[in-house]
């Protein structure tokens, strides 16, 4: 079967690239006509890393209008204007593949409102979390959904956001572009590491509230090393703003003291920050909801949560990782939580064991983006085959195309 899949990333950061693109590479091997579109050239230079050079995949770089990339600036990328110009003026590329492959949910609008309905859009989430943003009514608009393991399967089922046979659970594709078993050496002595990841969200991260004080903590104290590494997308912007909370929060600078110390790393965007350098190195998970926790445990070892947000996180499944580890609700419970941690490093094993199974579910040994290839394989052989795509014109005026 004659097929042209595409695979889009438009993001302003590289943290989405390691889930989708060793499938790229996978279909390529199979002699599928794989296209990779990049919106940077940061963004090519990382997916290139992960699809070997001699391996037949044509890259093709979109680009937007100025008036897009200066919105985007003024904005300060609060609204996503140069992502969503990219998806606006790049229509007559993505209406000649069969099917795209995204890990984000922006490229709906590909169908919602840029008419491209003959274009099968496959996703695939950038991440395992919990968070409810990850279980909203746009993954219903996609034609095929990639999925890492049973938990998420079930919680989407439940929600009606996929069907029976519209999904494929398919493991964890970045997991096959990382060297589980090696722990990277971040610092130079023997002391217990401590990653503290919190969030970007700007009501459910511990950062603004709490932030300085657990930099506080460890500067002052001999005992741990620490890794600040916060998601990526924390420092990108200092304006941070959820239309699902109805929330916006001015981002707070990191102090200079901290910069100096030797026993303190502070990261706030490299590729150590993506490529799970950071979780293998570490010996302690300090965070708030991020769905690294998941990527945390695939080894199991101690997790402490910040409730900076006074959230009444007992029951609710968007918190389910908090079961994973203790619960704080304030940074003076820090050093008792850190105690536990060293006296007894196992307690939550058990717990994270079952959530890492029940999270990255298919354990025969076949790499999870060779599954995800054949998934999308046998998806595409039992779809229909789409009327030509209508000319580029003609979707233009029915797409009534605006920011």
């Amino acid at each position: 079967m004659s097929m042209k899949i595409g695979f889009l990333f438009n993001h302003d950061m590289l943290h989405q690239i390691a889930h989708t693109a060793p499938i790229a590479a996978e279909l390529a091997a199979d002699g599928v006509d794989v296209s990779v579109l990049c919106s940077s050239a940061e963004q090519e230079q990382r997916v290139r890393a992960f699809i070997p050079p001699d391996m037949p995949v044509r890259f093709v770089r979109l680009t937007t209008s100025g008036l897009a990339n200066i919105a985007n600036s003024l904005t300060g990328g609060v609204i996503p204007f140069r992502r969503l110009g990219i998806l606006r003026q790049n229509l007559e590329i993505f209406a000649g593949f069969d099917a795209l492959v995204v890990p984000e949910t922006t490229s709906t609008l590909l169908k919602s409102r840029y008419g491209l309905k003959n274009l099968k859009l496959i996703y695939l989430p950038h991440g395992a979390g919990d968070r409810s943003i990850g279980f909203r009514g746009v993954t219903r608009l996609f034609d095929f959904v990639l999925l890492s393991g049973n938990k998420v399967r079930d919680r989407m089922l439940r929600s009606g956001l996929i069907t029976p046979d519209n999904y494929a659970v398919v493991g964890y594709p970045k997991f096959d572009t990382v060297d589980l078993d090696h722990v990277p050496r971040i610092f130079d002595n023997d002391r217990p590491t401590v990653l503290y990841n919190p969030h970007f969200d700007p009501l459910l991260s511990s950062w603004g509230t709490m932030g300085e004080q657990v930099l506080d903590y460890f500067a002052q104290q001999d005992r741990f090393n620490l890794i600040f590494a916060p998601h990526v997308m924390l420092f990108q912007r200092r304006l941070h703003a959820s239309l699902e909370h109805r929330r916006i929060r001015l981002r707070r600078k990191i102090p200079q003291r901290f910069f100096s110390l030797p026993h303190m790393r502070i990261d706030t965007g490299s590729s150590l920050s993506t490529d799970m350098s950071y979780t293998r190195a570490a010996d302690i998970y300090l965070g708030d909801v991020s769905s690294q926790v998941y990527e945390w445990i695939y080894r199991p070892r101690p997790c402490i949560f910040l409730n900076s947000h006074h959230a009444a996180w007992r029951g609710n499944p968007n918190y389910a990782h908090w079961l994973l580890g203790d619960v704080i609700d304030s940074v003076a419970e820090l050093p008792a939580a850190l105690d536990r941690a060293m006296a007894d490093p196992a307690r939550f094993a058990h717990l994270q064991e079952q959530a890492c199974r029940e999270t990255f579910g298919v354990s025969d040994g076949t790499p999870s983006s060779r599954r995800a290839a054949d998934a999308i394989l046998r998806f595409m052989q039992r779809s229909p085959v789409p009327a030509p795509a209508p000319a580029y014109k003609d979707m233009r005026a029915k797409a009534h195309l605006s920011f």
